[in-house]
């Protein structure tokens, strides 16, 4: 075949598709050469064509460019890149590798891809990864739109793709295991437990070999194309499967009512330190990129513990992310992101802090993101901690309240002086957060990085040997207590104590003020065996065992049902802070301790109680918090000759008499409540349901 080529144009970047053929376009501003690789089939050895492309034709300003006719979607492409090789410089040129658009919209090769070989010198065509042309219109969206679901009615799940239906337990055709489809075939799973947002770790296609070998780079927290979904992900390892198998687990979703946020990694990517492959960007422009060391330009700043650090406030690299979010809202219809170690993205071009960073500002207020939701992890691997600051940077941002989980979890445990730390974190963290609204306070308990719920009341150290970091890796900070024995235990006081504490997180969590996170297999207390870092252990360690259902179903019934109940009450989907006030027609909030109006702040404190109304919709609400090791008797509010307290949630009884509904509910007739040692209990008052429950003396 002959190729009609043309000069081509500098826009858009990446391939774009015409009727009449492909316009391809890299940003590369240093380099002498490229030429365009253009393959039969994505495993050919070699390029059925190689188009040279020369700065005299092909090249506007720092943008080379060229079209060639009578090609289309499909088409397989790569580039070489040549230039002067001066790390000293900054400059990295290396002819010898094909790179992959840092715009490609699909990726393979996979199948013969060599991290190894492509760290090495050497021509590394043979193996290399390559991208697709894509055509983001051909595909039938069945009049698929945003969903847009307020935060405030959110809840959020945490999953990992892979891991949701690789287990032998998950009851899917083997093929579809482990992929898009398999999220589709358990979206009645998410319905059930109600579910209305899944939060993906990564998506974007990644590298499963940056890893020490005999392992494999599960979490996917390094990127190889930020506009190319996972490839191993979709059950169809055609050029265009993992596109248009992605499509269709949105698309599922938002049917099923489900919002799809993905967990994006714009801090640093898979080439990894000085010693890394050259995969795309640092074969383009090194320099423009990455954060370099001032003094030695072939060292990279690593503000991300991974190596290198993306320079996001550069005009290049700030335009490709934002390029990048709005494809996959726009293209990909999904509903929101959650930016890894965000705190890198407010860093400068030479990696300081600045008080408004570009490609959060624009972020901020792109009109193509208006409608998605936000989410920062609020620091970054070089101790740049800015809870609150992302809140306070204008109107879109969340984040995730890091300062939840820790509070809560030294409450629970039975540390000291947390009781007004846990009032803050309960009321919407108003300490943290500068604004009045608090449903974007992210609130978790346990997530990806850390131990599982399970494991949070199982193990006091992390044992992460498998690894193979000599345990080294992962936090040491858990406030974690593992109720008596280290890890797996067949003492019947241990194991009911553990259960009593996994609700508590739970009970405290939904009645918070805030947006509620639940890490996936939590609901089925997944174990991890004590490992706090997981990021490499794709295998059962880490996938979510179906079988633990029918073994927990009694603590899978009641979240269900505590998020049902919570779901239905206006006194948690409130946008803003409560009032914290006695008399109050606005929604409020009053604190107690065992004597009511008496909170007890002091640092030897273990209890906390409040009550929550919401007088408009006539909701009314006492809840009890006692991480003491000892009973205590709460005072009740006193409610109208009609009104009696009903016990909704009490901790200390078996999740199978713990009611979560009104309905159910059991009625209390005394004027003290006795929450039991570590326990926790939420009443509702309601008029004329004495007759329709068993009363508590």
């Amino acid at each position: 075949m002959s190729l009609a080529i043309l000069p081509g144009k500098s826009s858009p970047l990446g391939a774009t598709v015409y009727p009449e053929g492909v316009n391809f376009c890299v940003y590369s501003k240093h380099a002498s050469k490229i030429d365009l690789l253009l393959f039969a089939d994505p495993l050919d050895p070699q390029p059925q064509h190689t188009v040279e492309l020369s700065a005299a034709i092909h090249k506007t300003s720092n943008f080379w460019h060229v079209f060639i006719k009578n090609i289309g979607a499909g088409q397989i492409y790569g580039y070489r890149v040549y230039g002067e090789y001066n790390p000293k410089e900054g400059l990295r040129f290396d002819g010898d590798k094909v790179l992959l658009d840092p715009y490609a919209r699909a990726i393979v090769g996979q199948e013969k891809y060599d991290r190894l070989f492509a760290i090495n010198q050497g021509d590394n065509c043979a193996s290399s990864l390559r991208a697709v042309v894509i055509d983001p219109s051909d595909y039938d969206w069945e009049g698929d739109q945003p969903i847009n679901r307020d935060y405030a009615n959110t809840i959020i799940y945490e999953l990992h793709v892979g891991g949701l239906t690789r287990h032998p337990s998950s009851d899917l055709a083997q093929e579809i295991k482990g992929t898009y489809a398999g999220v589709i075939a358990k979206i009645p799973y998410f319905q059930q437990l109600g579910i209305t947002a899944v939060e993906l770790l990564p998506i974007h296609e990644f590298d499963p070999q940056d890893v020490k070998p005999g392992l494999t780079n599960y979490w996917g927290y390094n990127t190889v194309g930020f506009f190319a979904p996972h490839r191993a992900y979709s059950s169809c390892k055609d050029r265009f499967g993992a596109v248009n198998e992605f499509r269709d687990m949105v698309k599922a979703l938002h049917k099923a009512g489900i919002e799809v946020i993905l967990d994006v990694v714009f801090n640093h990517t898979a080439e990894g330190n000085e010693r890394g492959p050259t995969l795309a960007w640092r074969g383009f422009a090194n320099e423009v990129y990455y954060i370099l060391e001032d003094e030695d330009k072939s060292l990279y700043k690593n503000y991300s513990g991974c190596g290198n650090t993306l320079k996001t406030n550069h005009p290049v690299v700030g335009t490709m992310i934002l390029d990048s979010l709005r494809y996959w809202v726009s293209e990909m219809h999904v509903d929101g992101f959650r930016f890894d170690l965000a705190s890198v993205m407010s860093r400068d071009i030479v990696g300081k802090p600045v008080e408004r960073p570009a490609v959060l500002w624009v972020a901020e207020s792109d009109p193509v993101l208006a409608g998605t939701k936000l989410i920062a992890e609020a620091w970054d691997a070089a101790g740049l901690y800015q809870l609150g600051w992302f809140v306070n940077l204008g109107e879109r941002f969340a984040e995730w309240n890091g300062r939840f989980r820790d509070d809560v979890r030294r409450f629970v445990k039975g540390e000291p002086d947390m009781v007004s730390h846990l009032a803050a974190r309960i009321l919407g963290s108003p300490d943290i957060y500068n604004v009045p609204v608090t449903y974007r306070s992210i609130n978790f308990i346990t997530c990806h990085d850390g131990f599982t719920l399970n494991d949070l009341v199982s193990f006091n150290e992390k044992h992460n040997q498998s690894n193979a970091e000599d345990n080294l890796d992962g936090n040491n900070q858990n406030f974690s207590w593992n109720c008596g024995q280290e890890g797996p235990t067949d003492q019947k006081e241990i194991e009911e104590l553990r259960l009593r504490q996994i609700k508590n997180f739970l009970t405290i969590l939904f009645v918070s003020q805030g947006t509620p996170m639940l890490l996936m297999g939590d609901d089925i207390r997944r174990t991890q065996q004590g490992n706090n870092n997981a990021y490499c252990q794709d295998n059962e360690l880490s996938w979510f065992d179906w079988s633990g259902l029918d073994r927990q179903w009694d603590l899978w019934c009641f979240i269900r049902k505590l998020i049902k109940f919570t779901q239905g009450l206006r006194i948690f989907s409130h946008h803003h802070l409560l009032t914290v006030t006695y008399a109050s027609h606005d929604p409020h909030l009053v604190w107690h301790g065992v004597k009511l109006g008496h909170p007890d702040w002091s640092a030897n404190s273990h209890s906390l109680a409040f009550s929550l109304r919401h007088p408009a919709a006539g909701e009314h609400l006492h809840i009890m918090l006692n991480a003491y090791w000892e009973n205590l008797s709460f005072e009740l509010p006193l409610l109208g000759k009609s009104e009696n307290w009903y016990s909704i949630v009490d901790t200390s009884l078996p999740l199978n008499q713990i009611a979560c509904n009104l309905e159910e509910a059991t009625l209390v007739e005394t004027e003290n409540y006795l929450v039991e040692a570590r326990s926790c209990v939420i009443l509702m008052s309601k008029s004329n349901h004495r007759e329709q429950s068993k009363p508590i003396h």
